[in-house]
């Protein structure tokens, strides 16, 4: 089914700045050209939410992983100011997977494990709710390989602002603070050109690496075609075979220089993917967040994509969950095949541009998303089961099938499951299940969602309120904050 697509600026009442000059956009996909305007605008990409598929036509559901939590955090901003997010920058798959849930570690031979459980669905009680989970491997610190770092920063003048390029700045050395002394780390700054402000440098003279980012100051243009590509020009320069090799971009996504559209930077990132280098964004700031640029960047460059709002979300990225700069697994897909016989038709929920084509599950040549040391991925699919269903049903959904590369091979390795589960009522299913169906039941309410039935705040609070002995940094009980502001 085609998929509507529309451009959406966004421009928050308190975060209108003033820019420098107009920044190209994607011309495909509904995007059109930028009007000369010093006010910028923030862009999202809006998808058409994925509809109820029938079975009988369509048993097959394959898509892509998506490791990001940028639209969460992003969402955090907005409420944070007061406000409702726009319901275009609502990436659901996003919300959920900015939490880790409590997921089985994989077998020894493998890098990921799959997880899976079924409930009756909160918001209309007439369906089912099927929770499926990935578990990325989990490894000590001590034995993680040693990393080459390339911090990829704007400093252009559009980043002239604390909660632009001096967030940044702060996450940066906090993360260098975290570095073990055999990583190394190299700083291209970009505005008007690109350059290499510091060399490799080892990660024992933390000193001198913090030193440099203390010097950053904003100012010009934005050339960051130029940036991408000095920064893939270093990272390959200083490769660490079996190490881990990524750049870290810092932007707002104001491109203005040179190459700037989505169509250009997404061909510049896939030309460099198999290089074996991996790359995370880093959004920032508001008033002109370019979303969809950063989030197409990340995910055409076997990268991840997360939006820093505040000093907790440096603490998160940079400090707590720092192991998830380090791939266990790359080209992530995962396959559903259902049961005419259990199920009428199903909704996957988010993931809209995640969607994959039912060949291009055991396509090794297809790109697709990574997870990290210790990640966990959810995806909630919306069942119509083919009957009616009595208490504690067993019911044999279908079955649940995952392909993945480890992160230094190119031949993917197949995993299998059933989806046979007993059917309990939400409250008695498990805090992973309650809490997904919370997240998720907010995304759908924040997306004014067609699908979202009779949910409400109050039933996001009470599924989540009952599921937060797992939350090992208490990101879950500041989900229930948030919540609550909006209530």
């Amino acid at each position: 089914m085609k998929k509507t697509i529309k451009a959406i600026w966004i421009i928050p009442l308190v975060w209108v700045i003033v820019g420098c000059s107009t920044t190209g956009v994607d011309d495909v996909g509904g995007w059109e050209s930028m009007p000369q305007s010093g006010v910028y605008g923030e862009k999202y990409m809006e998808y058409e939410e994925n509809p109820f598929q029938d079975v009988s036509e369509k048993p097959i559901s394959t898509f892509s992983i998506d490791a990001d939590g940028a639209a969460y955090a992003n969402m955090r901003r907005y409420v944070n100011l007061g406000q409702r997010p726009p319901k275009e920058s609502v990436r659901i798959e996003e919300f959920i997977n900015y939490f880790t849930f409590d997921y089985a570690e994989p077998p020894q031979e493998e890098s990921i494990s799959l997880n899976s459980e079924v409930a009756r669905c909160p918001w209309n009680d007439k369906h089912l709710l099927l929770r499926v989970g990935v578990k990325g491997k989990t490894i000590i610190e001590d034995l993680l390989p040693p990393s080459n770092y390339v911090f990829l920063i704007d400093v252009s003048g559009s980043m002239n602002s604390p909660d632009k390029l001096g967030i940044l700045k702060t996450g940066f050395k906090t993360m260098v603070d975290n570095l073990k002394d055999n990583d190394k780390v190299a700083i291209v700054i970009y505005a008007g050109r690109a350059r290499v402000l510091l060399n490799s440098t080892s990660a024992d003279q933390k000193e001198v690496i913090q030193n440099a980012i203390n010097e950053l100051g904003a100012g010009g243009s934005t050339a960051g075609h130029d940036g991408i590509s000095k920064a893939y020009e270093i990272a390959k320069e200083n490769f660490i075979e079996g190490g881990n090799n990524r750049i870290i971009l810092g932007s707002d996504g104001d491109f203005n220089t040179g190459p700037s559209s989505v169509k250009e930077l997404i061909e510049l990132v896939e030309s460099k993917k198999d290089e074996g280098i991996f790359i995370t964004v880093l959004g920032v700031g508001g008033g002109n967040l370019n979303d969809h640029m950063a989030e197409q960047i990340a995910n055409k460059g076997n990268g991840t994509y997360e939006y820093i709002d505040n000093a907790e979300q440096i603490e998160k990225v940079f400090v707590n969950e720092r192991s998830k700069f380090y791939a266990v697994a790359k080209d992530v897909k995962l396959q559903l095949t259902f049961n005419e016989d259990a199920v009428k038709s199903y909704r996957l929920i988010g993931y809209e541009n995640r969607l994959l084509e039912n060949q291009d599950f055991e396509d090794d040549e297809k790109d697709a998303g990574e997870i990290g040391v210790g990640q966990t991925i959810t995806a909630m699919y919306e069942i119509i089961p083919a009957t009616v269903l009595e208490k504690n049903t067993i019911i044999a959904l279908g079955s649940y099938d995952a392909r993945y590369k480890k992160a230094d091979e190119e031949i993917s390795r197949p995993l299998s499951t059933t989806l046979a589960s007993n059917v309990l009522d939400i409250d008695k299913s498990s805090e992973n299940m309650r809490f997904a169906a919370a997240v998720t039941a907010y995304g759908l309410i924040l997306r004014e969602s067609e699908y979202k039935g009779n949910a409400d705040m109050q039933m996001v609070l009470d599924l989540s309120g009952q599921a937060t002995s797992f939350d090992p940094y208490g990101y879950r009980k500041g989900f229930i904050e948030l919540v609550n502001k909006l209530k």
